[in-house]
Parts: structure tokens; sequence; C-alpha cells
């Protein structure tokens, strides 16, 4: 494979659908060995799917919960290619059930809370060993409602919120060692917004008067190359930032 990502492994998170997805697509087609790190079936279909379009991927069951299986994908990455860049981008099941805090219960706050925050944290103390030994990058997703705040989803704007500050920390941890951190607050069709664009058929059309270009992103060909830069040697001067990537959505982060 040649590429951007040519020799570099990449471990992708939640990559069974949606934006991990097309981020898995987009780092394979830049010639990275992937780990596509998901719970259910569809990381099978993402790597056959990176297969067969001559990409090199390896799919990992892994549950960001659950700190074994993320030492598992860490540990494909690293008897393949090594693990240059990983990408956090599970979040819950739940992320997309619109609610009032009022309504939250301890089990959808823990819900939240385990896979996007807790699951970083998993993720950050598994990868750092490869990460320091390769001078390697961690990426991890935030979401517009992490950076406005959502009356729909305020449990999943908190912990998107909060990655931000725990990228911003560990940029200055992890500077001494080499690593960078980054965030990435992608604005893309995913199976959520389908699934929330049925039950409102307007909401794509009002949303897309908010962007300034017109349009949702694509997860594999507008959020998966800002993933690529991020992931590769050319971003080695960047940390503790966020990029957004959203048609002009944000101007002022």
């Amino acid at each position: 494979m040649t590429g951007s990502l040519a020799g570099r492994g990449v471990v992708v998170t939640g990559a069974g659908r949606g934006i991990g997805r097309g981020v898995a697509l987009a780092c394979a087609a830049a010639g990275a060995d992937v780990v596509v790190a998901a719970p259910g079936d569809n990381g099978a279909d993402t790597v056959a799917t990176i297969r067969e379009r001559g990409g090199s991927a390896h799919w990992v069951r892994c549950d960001v919960t659950r700190p074994g299986d993320v030492g598992a994908a860490v540990d494909a990455a690293a008897g393949r290619a090594g693990l240059h860049a990983i990408v956090h981008n599970a979040t819950s099941r739940r992320s997309s059930e619109p609610t009032r805090l009022e309504d939250v219960d301890a089990t959808v706050w823990e819900d939240h809370v385990s896979v996007s925050l807790r699951g970083a944290y998993h993720v950050a103390r598994a990868a750092l060993p490869e990460l320091r030994r390769h001078g390697g990058r961690l990426i991890v997703m935030t979401s517009p409602a992490g950076m406005e705040g959502s009356t729909l989803l305020p449990v999943y704007g908190v912990v998107k919120a909060a990655l931000r500050g725990f990228a911003k920390s560990l940029a200055r941890e992890w500077a001494p060692l080499g690593v960078t951190v980054a965030v990435l607050s992608p604005l893309a069709e995913t199976p959520a917004m389908t699934a929330a664009a049925e039950a409102d058929p307007g909401l794509r059309a009002r949303l897309a008067a908010r962007v300034p270009l017109g349009r949702l992103g694509d997860p594999e060909r507008d959020i998966g190359p800002a993933v690529v830069f991020l992931a590769g040697e050319d971003a080695g001067y960047i940390t503790g930032q966020t990029l957004a990537v959203d048609g002009g959505r944000f101007l002022l982060l």
C-alpha cells in the first residue's frame, strides 16, 4: 500500500458503522494497517470492505468499557504494523436518544460515561506505551453538542465536552514523550442521523441551513481525510487542538 499512512498502524474504536467506519476506510485507503475495534459483527463488514478495496485490516471484537478488550486491540496493532495512531470514536448506543436531564436515570448516565469517558481512559492507558515507542497520535472525537450544549442530548453533550478537557490535559502530559493528542468535531451523516431524519423529515434541511457549505459531511470522504492528516507525519506539531470538520458550522471554537 502507498499513501500518507503507509507503514503505519491505526486503531479505530467504534468502526463498525457510521463515522468510525468512514474513518477506518479512509485510513486504509491512505495505506494504514487498520485494526477495526468494534463490539458487533459489523466490524467484520468494515474489514471485508477494506480488503475488497485492496487495503489491510483486522477486526478485534472490542467493547471499550472493558480494559481487556482495549488492550487486545492495541496488542493486535502492535503485532502487525505497530500502533502509530489510535482514534477513540466509540459512543454509547443511546447517544441519539432525545431526553431531558431530569429524565436521565443512573443507567443512561453510566452508559454514556462508561463508553465515551471511561473508554477514552482505557484507550489512553493501553495505547501509551506503543504510542510513545512510535511518537504516535491519540485522536478523540467530540461533537457540536460538546461545544455548544444540547437541550435534547444533554448527557451526550456533557461527555463530549469532557473529552476536550481530557485531551488538553493529555496533550500537556504527553508532549515531552513525543506523543500528540488531537480532538476532532465532525458533522456528518450517520445511522443515528438517518433514524432521526426518518422521525423528523425536515431535520436535514434545517441542519444544512446552518452549515455555510450547505450540506452534512460524508464520514469517509469528508471526515476520514481529516483523521488521516492528524494521524500522519504532517501533523506532528499539532497537539491539544480541536479541529472542526463541519462545513463551517463552527467558525469560532
